[in-house]
């Protein structure tokens, strides 16, 4: 079996390694003359962007980067991509990069064409009808990290500087026109993000496969994508020129944003504010909460992960389970509290509240109360 793929589900997917080079070919199917590239500082001059450029201006489309992403994008960014963008006159976004990149990328896309405040467009109800749908960017995504599976989401991540609170923006037209999934990108990631990333996706999946709302497409792909994060997160971790390992890990990034259609839950909830916080790495932050929350929500989730540990022949069921992911972050360095990983004199309080507020709340299996929240927090402080 060959690791190369045309998919449609859910946008139109080009994986293989060597892919990028059909960048300008993408642009032209997405109608996309004049591209922005937008991805973050620590890529910009990177090789495998500047590559990625020279095609660009090689396709008779420019080279225009807007890189001015902090790690948690925030409005500010925003702000300023969108003058970029507006100034110059393009027609479409290339999202490049990690989930900073991407989530900025579609955002600017997404709010060029709008009249109204980003806020406005937060994942709440159905605020999204609120956007002119017609004025939304097309967008390419082109990810070099395998963890956020941004690439084949409706929504992203945000920051409010002023409230130091992460929020979601959504709006299904969000949803990149082409995905360009090469391989080859991912080859030069440090270990950290190599591991943090990693898991970040196994989170994502593992949040789906616990959420109580009713997908069983998404059911079955979280499944299959634990399984691909178990077996090649290793490998990729060390050996960093494992191609093999590398496009089954952009798989199970892409399949853990897909299968989180379902929900996600208290991982995400507790780790958003976090990250908008104290600027904490969102996939390792994901990794220190996975094992307290596992073992909140096990009244609810112990029969089905015993499904799950006999399909990844992890011996013991639930508690096998739970064995193997403190085993699992163990082997990658993965602090095990939040003080290991650099949060200092947190504010509980504010932290609670802001979870609790957090639309991943929503798809915890057992109820998340400010009492629990707070335990919670307690028992990964360190």
């Amino acid at each position: 079996m060959t690791l190369t793929g045309n998919w449609s589900y859910p946008t139109a997917i080009r994986f293989g390694a060597g892919r990028i080079s059909e960048l300008a070919d993408a642009c032209q199917s997405a109608g996309i003359k004049k591209p922005l590239l937008v991805t973050d500082r620590g890529l910009a001059d990177m090789d495998i962007t500047q590559n990625t450029l020279n095609l660009l201006e090689q396709g008779g489309l420019g080279r225009a980067i807007f890189s001015e992403v902090d790690p948690n994008p925030n409005d500010k960014n925003a702000e300023e991509g969108v003058q970029v963008y507006r100034e110059g006159g393009y027609d479409g976004v290339i999202a490049f990069g990690g989930g900073s990149g991407l989530d900025l990328g579609k955002v600017i896309a997404f709010m060029a064409g709008q009249s109204r405040p980003i806020w406005d467009f937060e994942d709440v109800g159905d605020w999204w009808t609120r956007a002119d749908a017609d004025a939304i960017a097309p967008v390419i995504a082109v990810p070099t990290t395998a963890g956020t599976g941004s690439e084949v989401g409706r929504a992203s991540v945000i920051s409010n500087t002023d409230s130091h609170e992460k929020k979601i923006i959504f709006h299904p037209k969000m949803l990149p026109v082409v995905v360009i999934c090469d391989p080859e990108l991912t080859v030069g990631m440090p270990k950290f993000i190599t591991a943090g990333t990693g898991l970040d996706a196994f989170a994502h999946c593992v949040e789906a496969y616990s959420s109580p709302h009713y997908h069983p497409m998404s059911q079955g792909i979280a499944l299959e994508g634990m399984k691909l994060v178990k077996d090649n997160l290793p490998v990729a971790y060390t050996d960093s020129g494992n191609l093999v390992a590398r496009a089954n890990m952009m798989s199970a990034a892409s399949m853990g944003a897909t299968a989180f259609q379902k929900g996600l839950g208290a991982i995400h909830a507790l780790s958003h504010p976090i990250g908008a916080v104290h600027h904490t790495h969102h996939g390792t932050t994901n990794a220190v909460f996975m094992p307290s929350v596992l073992k909140f929500n096990e009244p609810a989730i112990r029969e089905r992960f015993n499904l799950v540990a006999a399909y990844l022949d992890i011996d013991g069921g639930f508690d096998g389970f739970c064995q193997f992911v403190d085993d699992f972050n163990e082997s990658f360095a993965i602090p095990g509290t939040l003080s290991e990983l650099g949060v200092k004199n947190p504010d509980i309080n504010a932290l609670v509240d802001s979870a609790l507020r957090d639309p991943s709340v929503g798809g915890n299996p057992l109820e998340m109360t400010a009492e629990n929240t707070r335990a919670l927090y307690e028992s990964v402080m360190g």
